[in-house]
């Protein structure tokens, strides 16, 4: 997906030096995906100015990398390339050493690991950079596969829309299990309310991702992009499995607190990289409702704490022994 650029001023770092030349260069460059050399972007330049120097495409490089437009990727081919970090999301890549192609790929889990790690030393991380070296399918195997022309970014929506899927299946299950398992009558009016508000964010999800499949055939069967670790049944699939093993109430408003404090990061953290405006605007809406269902949780959840303690008969108090 090419990016036009409408507001070089904007991606300036503050106190940088005005260079129509250099701005040029920046619009190039924002115009191209993949991963180019500083000689890939000198001769894309040069087609509209060969007054162009490579110094200046050189210089002009190692701006936008301080400045967080670009990163500086090395695939190991003895030349250092680059890539969009402007309205990209974090990403790493798998390269292959027999042909040097690369293939990027998005991690939740990765993300969350680095800044774990930075957190726990207080170090505040500009940029991260992994690349996982070994042979792709097609050198391994012999079998070329047609060309592969899909943007990263509808690869993407459609892996987020698969995980909220079936995130989605998996509330509908864990509310409706639990609302047939609650002995608590306003507990288990909680779960039937929340099963039926998951039933409409399925069902819009499930049309928005037919949409998204009429933009390219092949696209169910193109490589996964964004791996989400415990998400391919979905964030509330083991929650469902302990309901069906029989638990009480109060265990299961637990469960279901906790099941809905990731399910609203998810829609929040993904609704803000989506490229798509519509796909963006579903989940912060979800991600919004989301974190109602987890506001009603914690207070049927307190409500119900406040109804067993107020149950429990009052204790004698101790006699305080006097001494003579």
């Amino acid at each position: 997906m090419a990016h036009a650029l409408t507001d070089v001023d904007g991606l300036r770092p503050a106190g940088s030096k005005h260079s129509s030349k250099r701005d040029s260069i920046l619009d190039v460059f924002l115009q191209h995906e993949g991963h180019l050399s500083a000689d890939d972007l000198y001769d894309l330049v040069r087609r509209d100015d060969r007054q162009i120097s490579r110094a200046t495409v050189y210089r002009a490089l190692q701006w936008m990398v301080e400045a967080g437009i670009a990163r500086k990727v090395d695939f190991g081919e003895g030349r250092f390339r680059f890539e969009h970090s402007y309205r990209h999301p974090r990403h790493f890549h798998l390269i292959c050493q027999s042909c040097n192609r690369s293939s990027e790929f998005l991690s939740s889990d990765i993300e969350a690991l680095v800044e774990e790690i930075a957190s726990a030393r207080n170090f505040s991380a500009r940029q991260s950079v992994l690349q996982i070296y070994g042979t792709c399918g097609e050198c391994r195997t012999g079998r070329a596969e047609p060309p592969d022309v899909v943007t990263n970014e509808l690869l993407f929506a459609r892996d987020a829309m698969r995980i909220a899927i079936a995130t989605e299946r998996s509330g509908v299950e864990f509310y409706i299990r639990a609302g047939r398992a609650s002995g608590d009558a306003r507990a288990r009016a909680v779960f039937e309310r929340l099963a039926d508000d998951e039933r409409g964010h399925l069902a819009a999800v499930e049309q928005r991702y037919q949409r998204l499949l009429a933009q390219d055939p092949r696209l169910e069967s193109r490589p996964t992009f964004l791996f989400f670790k415990g998400a391919a049944n979905g964030l509330f699939a083991a929650g469902a499995e302990q309901v069906g093993r029989g638990i009480g109430h109060e265990q299961a408003l637990m469960i279901a607190i906790r099941c809905e404090r990731a399910s609203h990061r998810f829609f929040k953290r993904y609704g803000e990289r989506f490229e798509d405006p519509e796909g963006q605007r579903l989940f912060l809406e979800f991600a919004g409702e989301e974190r109602a269902h987890l506001d009603l949780l914690i207070r049927a959840y307190r409500g119900l704490s406040r109804r067993r303690r107020a149950r429990r008969p009052a204790r004698t108090p101790r006699r305080t022994r006097v001494e003579a």
